[in-house]
């Protein structure tokens, strides 16, 4: 992503996780952890949505955490259809809570993820709330709706889709969305990548977060 991005091999229950951490370069605000794509179609950590992501909450002063599922890059383990996928995530989440100085600790945790990565973190989140992790605003992008039982989530997430996803049609998250009463924002025009996109995309995450 950048070169200050620092490379890891964390420990979870199926072995190793491969993370790439990014820090910003005055006073962090708190932790933010983005979840990938989906593996078996090519999904990592440095799919550009994911980086786009991480600039967003970089820009924002987080200390920003991707990281690979099981099964991906250096990451130990095999695709579990986003079940053991989820212990993955809470792994990540805990450990990076746990290495943050102590004055950051008490921050809420901002948690992101792009269309399997949704899934993964709808069902992580109350799973870390659970565990007595404060979190904070989440944001979910391209949302796996018509492919995975993504959970419930807080009436403050950010959800963001393209007009013309052909991956995730966008009739499916309205579908999702709607019994929760939660907003969805629409990039007119905009397909699952996001290609020609991603800058906007950027921009509409830093502004929904306070500065």
């Amino acid at each position: 992503m950048n070169p200050k991005t620092q490379h890891e091999i964390w420990q979870g229950k199926a072995g190793r996780i491969e993370v790439s951490i990014d820090r910003p370069d005055h006073n962090p605000k708190g932790l933010a952890v983005i979840a990938h794509p989906h593996p078996l179609f090519g999904g990592t950590k440095d799919n550009k949505v994911v980086q786009t992501l991480a600039r967003a909450y970089l820009q924002l002063g987080y200390i920003c955490v991707r990281f690979n599922f099981r099964g991906v890059g250096e990451s130990d383990g095999v695709h579990d259809h986003g079940n053991a996928e989820t212990q993955d995530m809470v792994d990540v989440v805990l450990r990076a809570h746990q290495e943050l100085p102590a004055e950051l600790q008490a921050e809420p945790i901002a948690l992101a993820g792009f269309s399997f990565g949704t899934h993964v973190c709808s069902h992580a989140a109350p799973v870390l709330a659970q565990a007595g992790l404060k979190l904070g605003k989440m944001t979910l992008v391209g949302t796996a709706a018509s492919r995975f039982r993504v959970a419930n989530v807080p009436e403050d997430t950010l959800v963001i889709h393209g007009e013309q996803d052909d991956t995730v049609p966008l009739q499916s998250v309205l579908d999702w969305a709607r019994p929760q009463g939660l907003p969805v924002l629409v990039i007119p025009g905009g397909e699952h990548f996001f290609h020609g996109r991603l800058p906007q995309l950027k921009q509409l995450v830093v502004r929904y977060y306070p500065s």
